[in-house]
């Protein structure tokens, strides 16, 4: 996982995720490129209209999350959170924000 995390456009990955994860890095960081054009080449990979769909849905999710927390200034701690899979969230994810309380005291941007 961690040769994606570094730049999945080098990672020995399915080109198929390759070109999803692109997609997703221009709906998230630069939406006015968004268009038809560019949803046809991660098509054209073998991705299908439903599987953009779904990850569209759980982006818009996150990123909403994500921006609507910076907002309020909530923050969470990974190191001092417990998840099912390991012993923090920073388990699944290591660039998890680990400046953050999990009882989501206010603090300033992180």
């Amino acid at each position: 996982m961690q040769p994606v995390l570094d730049d999945y456009r080098t990672a020995p990955i399915d080109e198929k995720l390759r070109a999803m994860l692109g997609l997703l890095e221009t709906l998230t960081l630069h939406s006015e490129q968004l268009d038809a054009n560019r949803v046809r080449e991660v098509l054209d990979t073998g991705v299908t209209r439903e599987q953009i769909r779904d990850a569209f849905y759980v982006a818009f999710l996150f990123n909403t999350y994500d921006r609507l927390a910076d907002t309020l200034g909530i923050r969470w701690n990974a190191q001092q959170s417990v998840h099912p899979i390991g012993k923090s969230g920073a388990a699944l994810h290591p660039r998890a924000h680990s400046d953050c309380s999990p009882a989501l005291s206010r603090g300033g941007a992180h």
